[in-house]
């Protein structure tokens, strides 16, 4: 192990602007945007602005889009909380509890179904036992309480209801609020919202963007492919390729089809073709279960 600093280590050591050493009284922070140089002050961080500009924003852009490209582990809908499956990308395939605001599987739904109905039993939440809203009065009450509780699931559907409805300024509002709250959902709505034009002061690409790039590194599979169709568009079909291939990895059949129109226009390798088609049979094959299937086929469904 050698004992010479590199060139980025030694620069790290002092003050990018007055060339101040770090010690014990003074503590030298890093640039927030690209973290490759460091100042001893606000003042030292205004006097090397201008020079430090163009290599801050470049290295910031490269930072992000380490972020960005890196291939989420699994959809934003994540697992069933009843059978730990992964949720389908679908959302046909899974269903909302008002009470508690977890998403469970059909399958897990049907046979809980199942279950009461040989039973006898009272109607519940697969989940947390609380008793079936048997009205949409009802459940817009335990909707309401979630929304009491602060809840960003919650928070995030009240939006998209809103949406709905046409009352596009309470959609941004409540939106806004979930999006703040984490929640990925919001995100991607919001980028719908900036794009249309609706219940904001205009049509805004730069938070578009902005939205649909953080609900994709968190697994949105529709901001990804979104976000392909806009490098598409900009005739950035590298970035394109990625943003499909990372959402056709998550089960996206849309982003599967751009891949393999990708692949037919020689934008896209037979290898990568090949491994994206496997990963994507491999991330739809990983959400199906007996259960589910008899859900699918039941009457009830």
């Amino acid at each position: 192990m050698s004992g010479v600093l590199d060139e980025d280590e030694t620069v790290m050591m002092f003050c990018a602007s007055c060339g101040t050493a770090e010690n014990e009284n003074i503590r030298l922070k890093k640039c927030n945007a690209c973290k490759s140089v460091r100042y001893c002050g606000v003042q030292c961080q205004k006097n090397h602005r201008q020079r430090h500009k163009r290599a801050c924003k470049k290295r910031a852009a490269e930072l992000r889009d380490e972020i960005l490209f890196k291939q989420p582990e699994s959809s934003h809908w994540g697992d069933c909380p009843i059978c730990y499956l992964p949720l389908s990308i679908d959302e046909n395939k899974s269903t909302m509890m008002a009470c508690c605001s977890k998403l469970i599987c059909l399958g897990c739904n049907y046979a809980s179904q199942m279950r009461e109905f040989e039973g006898k039993l009272q109607h519940s939440c697969p989940f947390c036992r609380h008793p079936r809203a048997k009205s949409q009065k009802e459940a817009d009450l335990d909707m309401m309480k979630r929304l009491e509780a602060n809840d960003p699931v919650s928070i995030c559907h009240m939006g998209v209801r809103c949406y709905n409805k046409g009352d596009y300024k309470g959609a941004f509002g409540y939106l806004t609020k979930a999006a703040a709250l984490g929640n990925i959902d919001a995100h991607f709505e919001l980028s719908n919202l900036y794009y249309e034009g609706k219940g904001v002061v205009q049509e805004d690409k730069k938070k578009e963007v902005y939205h649909l790039e953080e609900a994709a590194i968190r697994g949105h599979p529709k901001a990804r492919h979104n976000l392909g169709c806009y490098e598409s568009e900009r005739f950035k079909y590298e970035r394109a390729t990625k943003h499909f291939i990372i959402a056709a990895n998550l089960g996206d059949d849309d982003s599967m089809k751009m891949v393999k129109e990708g692949f037919q226009r020689g934008l896209v390798s037979k290898d990568d073709f090949a491994a994206a088609l496997r990963a994507h049979h491999a991330a739809v094959d990983a959400t199906k279960s007996p259960q589910r299937v008899a859900a699918e086929k039941s009457k009830y469904y």
